[in-house]
């Protein structure tokens, strides 16, 4: 069956075989230090073995000093080249790109899990995650350009392993989302006020990270269409910007949505009407009108479950590549039968603990998830009825030992100075 999905598409020297991307999930896979571990190889090899056109990895921190979870891999420099790029390796024994989404979470960590977090601005989040998560110290300039810098050596180390490029993670409230919202950016500086300003943070790190790889390796975005919050990051504001990474030749941009506090990202706040469900994708409305504004390729992320709708986003021409997350953690040859023409299997439902203050948040779409890829990573299948309440309460003891640990950790350092 040959249609859209499965036409080649050229960028940056190297081909996407299919329009069939897995989107940034978190794996928690990693060890305490950061490391790539097998677990996390035999997801991706996993992954690849069913019909990706390409992966983007989950989060991978540019800060080993601001993890936005435990298990998360750290790049900070080529300590662990070797260990890239046998992660790297895999793409290219099944013909699939590799893409390293490169982050930084911002406030958006979990309270005791890093020394501090730090923001644009020392804003905290409202009540219905004060009590997961602090308020954060408002970066130095200093500290803004360092981390520029930072994001520039990891992508450098990201094209040394081998792997085909890097996507910065300009969504979801983490720290380029919260640099760009004016709701969580009132900084008086160069960094904040206009939109010009809150995203220059965006547009530098662009800009570094193409200084240091050159030509050859591809640099996405993925950006919020909105923020879907009172005083936050609009729709007009990310075409703004859109048309700017455009204009400055980032190689594609994927359209996702919301933040912990708003999780449209997972489609809890998007309108069900008849026409949305036809179309299933949640933000490919959005995708149109950046459509008309840019040439550069897009990639349209969350609600593709059907062959007939993907083929619709394709053909319309709203989209380049097509980005699926979870359904690839229960079914991860998803992508083999959707090109053969068929559906995804299973329905992706609300995840719910019937614990309502954690049931609001997006928090919960992301752990039980990840349950699923320690399982796929241990050679195991996924499991569909996995209970949410076991896996909720799984993610809290980890989070407890991560942060009794961080504190001796802290202890000693306070006791050294």
């Amino acid at each position: 069956m040959s249609t859209f999905l499965d036409t080649p598409l050229h960028m940056q020297g190297h081909t996407f075989k299919n329009r069939i991307v897995k989107a940034a999930m978190s794996e928690a896979l990693s060890n305490t230090a950061g490391q790539v571990t097998p677990p996390l190889l035999r997801l991706y090899e996993t992954w690849a073995q069913g019909g990706l056109g390409a992966a983007i990895t989950g989060n991978v921190m540019i800060d080993a000093r601001a993890k936005n979870e435990p298990g998360v891999v750290v790049i900070e420099n080529e300590q662990d080249l070797d260990q890239l790029t046998r992660w790297a390796a895999i793409g290219k024994t099944y013909n699939m790109l590799q893409i390293v989404q490169l982050s930084h979470p911002g406030k958006q960590a979990p309270k005791g899990l890093n020394k501090e977090t730090v923001a644009p601005s020392a804003i905290g989040f409202g009540p219905s995650m004060s009590a997961m998560f602090g308020v954060p110290r408002a970066l130095m300039e200093a500290e803004i350009l360092d981390l520029i810098e930072r994001f520039a050596t990891a992508a450098a180390v990201c094209q040394k392993a081998g792997f085909e490029g890097v996507q910065l993670h300009g969504a979801h409230g983490y720290l380029i989302s919260e640099f760009l919202s004016p709701q969580h950016n009132t900084r008086q500086d160069q960094w904040g006020g206009s939109l010009e300003n809150r995203m220059r943070f965006l547009v530098e790190c662009f800009k570094a990270i193409r200084a240091k790889t050159g030509e050859g390796f591809i640099i996405g975005v993925k950006l919020n269409s909105s923020d879907f919050q009172k005083g936050g990051f609009s729709e007009d504001e990310s075409l703004q910007v859109c048309k700017t990474l455009d204009t400055l030749g980032v190689d594609f941009i994927e359209i996702s949505g919301g933040t912990y506090e708003a999780p449209a990202m997972t489609g809890r706040k998007q309108v069900k009407t008849e026409s949305t469900q036809k179309r299933e994708a949640y933000f490919l409305e959005f995708a149109e009108k950046i459509r008309a504004e840019v040439k550069t390729p897009l990639m349209v992320t969350g609600g593709f479950r059907t062959r007939a709708g993907i083929d619709a986003a394709l053909g319309s021409g709203a989209c380049d590549l097509i980005g699926m997350a979870r359904p690839l953690a229960v079914e991860t040859d998803a992508p083999a039968h959707l090109l053969a023409g068929q559906n995804v299997k299973y329905a992706i439902k609300p995840i719910k603990t019937g614990v309502a203050m954690f049931d609001k948040m997006g928090i919960m779409e992301i752990i039980w998830y990840a349950a699923q890829f320690r399982a796929i990573g241990k050679g195991e299948a996924p499991n569909p009825d996995l209970s949410p309440f076991k896996v909720f309460a799984h993610y809290v003891k980890g989070n407890v030992k991560a942060m009794l640990k961080g504190r001796k950790v802290f202890g000693r350092l306070r006791a050294k100075t």
